[in-house]
């Protein structure tokens, strides 16, 4: 460690390190997948998708970050805590149980092993190679997270330029040797009138907000180890390492989302983005494609995974002190995401998304009250009103996104139509918006009145 207790700033190379672990632990699986997909799906259309799609996957995550550094807040369970101690408590840990073992890392090891894996493997039992995959997957995430102090080395220094690399092969094939021509392709039905806003509920999907407000600690963590422990600076170089990292994962995603679109001249839109990506490293690059599609992607994830694993065990060790240390948490979280994985990829995605259409308005609304809070003192009962009016919108954005079994099973369908009929936004995933301006306005009004 850094024994200079006076350093305020970082060098160009370490920040350099610190802005490639942010972004390798931001882009994973959802990542690559879901910006070729939003490509296939929006046609001619794609440049109100990728602005929706910007907006959320990459300026939210940027703001989650930026808010954790400028409020000076030692991670999300801190930041929570101004909206009350018990709904942090539940907040930071619906968060990272999402973004972590029960939906995000397991997925992190179905990616690859759907994408590019599992077609190397033929005829071969699908759930047998699932489960011995995803076995190595998840040994090497828990050799990596049980050490979090060499997590800087791990991600920033070796497998995320590693990832980078590959990437670059089919980025510039695809440039050199488009597939199609953007302007002849159609969208399709549901982005000829909705573009902007299916993607930015498209952003959902890659889970970047929730992963920003999470990684916080972790970047803080390295910032400090690395000799800055003055709160304004880690600030400071919290907030540069998440602009860097942004900066850079915009760019990606506008060149996915384009190498998306042309894809459509040699083949349908595709089922998913996975089999998208399937089909575009075929053409280029036939059988030697898919080796490098599978080296791609499983670096891409395994970083990742390490990254939600190390500040999901970081945070937990630190919320419950008398529970379990650091190593316990981080076996426990490895070996319930390697049960998880094995549902497979279909099973993980259907159910992540309601529990996110649940969580992100809830994310939103928080780091915006951050930003905003120095006009009202960040009043305690300004962040509660916000919340929770913006809590009860988002659980009918929730129940509408059940799977047609669960929502069946629940008899949801009443309560559905009944926010359909007076939430303004509702029909396009958006319902939490006014509910969540009321929120404000009703706080504002009780904190006059107090005061």
């Amino acid at each position: 460690m850094n024994n200079n207790l006076n350093k305020t700033k970082l060098t160009v190379a370490e920040t350099v390190s610190i802005t490639s672990m942010l972004f390798g632990m931001f882009f994973g699986a959802g990542n690559l997948i879901f910006p070729i997909y939003l490509g296939q799906v929006a046609g001619n259309n794609i440049w109100p998708a990728v602005i929706g799609l910007l907006i959320t996957g990459v300026g939210m995550p940027l703001l989650a970050v930026a808010a954790l550094g400028i409020t000076r807040s030692s991670g999300l369970t801190d930041l929570a805590g101004k909206v009350g101690k018990k709904y942090s408590i539940f907040f930071t840990c619906a968060l990272y149980l999402t973004i972590g073992p029960l939906f995000a890392s397991p997925r992190c090891a179905t990616v690859p092993f759907s994408m590019a894996v599992m077609p190397l493997l033929g005829d071969a039992d699908e759930k047998i190679c699932l489960a011995v995959f995803s076995l190595i997957f998840f040994a090497v995430v828990l050799t990596f997270s049980l050490k979090p102090g060499q997590i800087l080395t791990w991600i920033g220094k070796f497998l995320n330029p590693v990832f980078l690399c590959c990437l670059a092969i089919f980025i510039v094939a695809a440039l050199v040797s488009p597939m199609g021509t953007i302007s002849e392709i159609q969208p399709m039905p549901a982005y000829e009138s909705g573009a902007f806003f299916n993607g930015f509920l498209e952003g959902y999907n890659t889970m970047d907000l929730l992963a920003g407000l999470a990684f916080g600690i972790v970047v803080i963590n390295v910032i400090k180890g690395l000799g800055v422990n003055e709160p304004g600076a880690i600030a400071v170089n919290t907030v540069k390492a998440g602009v860097f990292s942004c900066i850079l994962m915009g760019i990606i995603y506008i060149l996915m989302t384009v190498i998306g679109v042309q894809s459509r001249g040699i083949t349908e839109a595709c089922a998913n983005g996975s089999e998208a990506f399937y089909v575009i490293a075929n053409h280029y690059f036939g059988t030697v494609g898919i080796v490098i599609l599978a080296v791609t992607v499983t670096f891409a994830c395994l970083k990742t995974s390490v990254g939600l694993t190390t500040s999901c065990a970081e945070t937990f060790s630190i919320m419950f002190p008398k529970g379990p240390s650091y190593k316990v948490w981080t076996i426990i979280f490895v070996a319930v995401a390697f049960l998880v994985a094995n549902l497979g990829l279909t099973s993980i995605i259907t159910y992540a998304i309601p529990v996110l259409m649940f969580l992100y308005p809830l994310a939103i609304t928080l780091i915006l009250l951050a930003f905003g809070g120095k006009f009202f003192g960040h009043d305690q009962r300004v962040y509660m009103s916000v919340t929770a009016f913006t809590l009860v919108a988002a659980f009918f954005d929730l129940l509408a996104a059940l799977p047609s079994g669960a929502a069946a099973l629940l008899h949801t369908e009443g309560l559905v139509n009944f926010a359909n009929t007076y939430l303004p936004f509702f029909s396009v995933g958006m319902g939490w918006i006014i509910p969540a301006l009321v929120g404000l306005v009703v706080g504002l009004v009780i904190r006059a009145v107090k005061k």
